[in-house]
């Protein structure tokens, strides 16, 4: 690990995005906001599996600081093109950043999605994980849309 012990703590936010194209045998079941599989409503459970994905980083990732956060938000929408945008906003106030937790969000909520789709098809990719926007620490970061 890095050693963080002569950082200040700064406020730190970022915002990461998973895109998934859908195929139309999934969006067929698009409605009201949100995708019904057998298993239930999707884009409800990957909002809570994101969260929770971005709440264990530390765990998964070798070398990442563990961090508690201030707030993570997951937001889910269907773009223009049918694809299905998902955005993990974390937040904390410490020595490191939090990028890796936004990105681990939005790729948790991502595989959730698809687990809870492939009965309706397999022919669903999830792509462009990347960040999206940093803020606090040594350097800011933007991405444009």
């Amino acid at each position: 690990m890095v050693d963080v012990a002569a950082k200040p703590a700064t406020h730190r936010r970022a915002r990461a995005r998973a895109v998934i194209v859908m195929p139309a045998a999934v969006m067929r079941h698009f409605e009201n906001g949100d995708i019904q599989s057998k298993k239930g409503s999707v884009f409800q459970t990957a909002v809570i599996a994101g969260i929770m994905g971005a709440k264990k980083t530390g765990e998964l990732i070798p070398l990442c600081h563990p961090l508690g956060l201030d707030n993570c938000d997951v937001r889910i929408h269907v773009n223009d093109r049918q694809e299905v945008v998902i955005d993990c906003i974390a937040a904390i106030t410490a020595k490191t950043g939090i990028e890796m937790e936004a990105l681990t969000g939005a790729t948790v909520a991502a595989l959730t999605i698809y687990d809870m789709c492939k009965a309706m098809s397999h022919d669903i990719v999830i792509k462009d994980i990347m960040l999206m926007e940093k803020t606090g620490g040594k350097s800011d970061f933007s991405r444009a849309e």
